[in-house]
């Protein structure tokens, strides 16, 4: 923001008469970055579906569900994939109307509070992946063990073995929360990064509301 600063600088040195042009100014700053933000954050979430849709379609499922043959078990699996990707799909949509809304605001209150709009709908979005990424790992995870004829000798033997019953759960455990915190790395990392500069657009506006 050393953009931002050295311009309000500028604005308190200069008369009364210049106090519009520069607020003027400053908004108008504000407000292209702001939309810029909010355009990358769109394009990262299409970006993220298309990758995600694309990996479901090389990576072939269909043997392994060939093997379960329980038709209820494949159904509920469907099932939860096309409502993720509805969820998703909506989530995009909605950024997408955030992005026209920053875009073509002209008042400076309806920018603060389409910029607060947007920071919540992409904590939601985000904590919306990591809890369904934890779901669908803990019933692939079932599902693989209690349905696939592969996993009956593994079964037996846990079966008759206590400790190793409670060791495989801590593995799985331990792995499904390695993956919850590499994509929570990664999701900081990217809309983090974004949603911090959007915030402090947000207090620059603040301070220019007068």
């Amino acid at each position: 923001m050393k953009e931002l600063d050295l311009l309000k600088k500028d604005w308190q040195k200069n008369s009364d008469s210049f106090e519009q042009i520069s607020e003027k100014e400053i908004y108008k700053m504000i407000h292209k970055k702001s939309s810029s933000i909010v355009k990358w954050i769109l394009i990262i979430s299409i970006l993220e579906f298309l990758f995600w849709t694309c990996s479901n379609v090389f990576i072939n499922t269909d043997d392994v569900l060939r093997k379960i043959n329980h038709p209820e078990i494949v159904l509920i699996l469907d099932i939860l994939t096309y409502f993720n990707y509805v969820v998703v799909l909506i989530f995009v949509i909605i950024f997408y109307k955030n992005y026209k809304t920053i875009s073509t605001t002209v008042a400076t209150k309806n920018l603060m509070s389409a910029i607060l709009k947007t920071r919540k709908t992409v904590q939601y979005y985000v904590w919306y992946n990591l809890a369904m990424m934890v779901v669908i790992s803990i019933i692939s995870y079932f599902i693989a063990f209690v349905y696939n004829p592969d996993m009956a000798f593994l079964r037996e033997k846990l079966a008759l073995n206590g400790k190793a019953m409670f060791f495989t759960i801590g593995i799985l455990f331990l792995i499904i929360l390695g993956f919850f915190g590499m994509f929570w790395c990664i999701y900081r990392l990217l809309y983090g990064t974004l949603l911090r500069r959007l915030y402090a657009n947000y207090k620059e506006l603040k301070k220019i509301d007068f």
